[in-house]
């Protein structure tokens, strides 16, 4: 129903712009990626340049699948960043836009991230391990950044088996 936008596409490698205008065209946006989340395969977040809106949105949901690690459930977040960060933690991560790799990446252990609902509102969430993980995974699709630009090592990239 939605293009889900993988690799090579260039689209994937923009900048997003940050969002202005909290109006319909932003409730749309939010629809759109929520069913493209969940028609992926096991996916927890999503961010808006994975459908081709240079625009800086991403939902995550820890709460769905099999990571039903403690999380604040269903966050969309507008105009995020990160505004602290703790420790380093390794984990293994994959992709929708990247759908046939997995691979060890470096990310904070604990981070703050402070963003705007879809009402405009700033918020300030803190956060650790898996969530703050798949958070910092989200927000890099904003400035273009894909896990694979993160890996430990290309030898730690694995194919899927399931793809």
């Amino acid at each position: 129903m939605y293009e889900l936008l993988t690799l090579p596409d260039e689209r994937l490698r923009k900048k997003s712009l940050p969002v202005t205008q909290f109006d319909a065209k932003l409730h749309d946006v939010v629809r759109r990626l929520e069913a493209a989340m969940l028609a992926g395969a096991g996916g927890v977040g999503i961010a808006a340049p994975q459908l081709g809106v240079l625009q800086r949105i991403i939902i995550v949901d820890c709460s769905l699948g099999l990571h039903k690690n403690k999380n604040h459930g269903r966050l969309i977040m507008v105009n995020p960043e990160i505004i602290e960060h703790d420790g380093e933690a390794l984990g293994r991560e994959g992709c929708l836009s990247v759908p046939e790799w997995v691979g060890t990446v470096p990310r904070a252990r604990r981070i703050t991230v402070r963003y705007q609902g879809l009402d405009g509102q700033v918020h300030e969430l803190s956060t650790k391990a898996f969530e703050a993980r798949v958070i910092q995974h989200e927000i890099d699709h904003l400035d273009g950044i894909l896990f694979i630009d993160k890996v430990v090592s290309t030898k730690d990239l694995i194919r899927r088996m399931d793809v």
